[in-house]
């Protein structure tokens, strides 16, 4: 599998998976182009955090991954909001471990609850560490949070003059941007509701009819029948600049969604970009 350098293709980790490693081990062996670590433990045990990961399997993570030339990135822990005093200190674990495997990218979520300004000053310490990591700070649009608020939010954050910003952009979750109550069913109109000053740096690719957040894999659900949507917003990324990863986040039955979809995906850039 090739595809263009400037957008890479790939699946992420998932408590699902009876082994931990099983989904990396998966991307590298169909020549998958990128791979999120996603630290989600659940209570009953299922799942992986970083802990799990000793110093001996981060190094092989890193030389896997560069042999292979797959590019890997990190979630954060989808309960580390900000706002929480204890959260920077996994966000810190997620931030040691990104390094550790020579991942490029971080993800958080925004939380607008306390809104935009003190969340911008939350995430301050988050920004500064990953500056100075050298590692890419993306922050995703949850089924509750607006375009507006990704408009406000790289307002204030672009406004900074006390630390380095240039790093930091938007994760375009389209599977929420299709449950936002502003765009339901549309994540093309989220999009476009966008202002140019907001970076998109990552993408995660799933889908939905609009009514939970199901994460079907892409192209077994509404654009099975009809991918105009997906072609479309690849082209939209293309035209705005993108160069990130596309992670999409299933492990599904049977794995060879998987390729499919990406095979597709892959397809299309072709398309797109000539």
């Amino acid at each position: 599998m090739t595809q263009k350098k400037s957008i890479r293709i790939g699946n992420q980790s998932a408590f699902s998976a009876i082994d931990f490693m099983a989904p990396f081990n998966y991307a590298i062996s169909n020549g998958f182009k990128t791979f999120e670590w996603f630290p989600d433990k659940n209570e009953w045990g299922a799942g992986w955090v970083e802990s799990d990961v000793d110093d001996r399997l981060r190094n092989d993570i890193k030389k896997t991954a560069l042999k292979h030339d797959c590019q890997l990135t990190v979630h954060a822990p989808k309960w580390a909001n900000p706002f929480s005093a204890n959260a920077h200190q996994a966000i810190a674990a997620s931030i040691r471990f990104a390094g550790d495997i020579s991942a490029k990218l971080l993800n958080i979520h925004l939380h607008t609850e306390k809104n935009l300004e003190n969340y911008v000053n939350a995430i301050a310490p988050i920004i500064f560490n990953t500056a100075r990591a050298g590692i890419k700070l993306s922050i995703e649009n949850t089924p509750s949070t607006t375009p507006l608020d990704f408009n406000r939010l790289f307002a204030l954050i672009n406004s900074r003059t006390d630390m380095d910003t240039s790093h930091v952009g938007m994760c375009l979750d389209i599977g929420h941007a299709n449950l936002c109550l502003m765009t339901r069913n549309d994540y093309l109109k989220y999009f476009n509701l966008l202002d140019t000053q907001v970076p998109i740096i990552h993408v995660h690719m799933h889908e939905n009819y609009g009514d939970q957040d199901s994460h079907l894999t892409i192209f077994t659900g509404p654009s099975a029948d009809n991918d105009t949507g997906i072609r479309t917003l690849l082209e939209m990324l293309i035209t705005r600049g993108f160069s990130g990863s596309i992670i999409m986040e299933q492990w599904p039955e049977p794995k060879v969604l998987l390729n499919q979809a990406y095979t597709r995906l892959e397809e299309m850039l072709s398309f797109s970009e000539k």
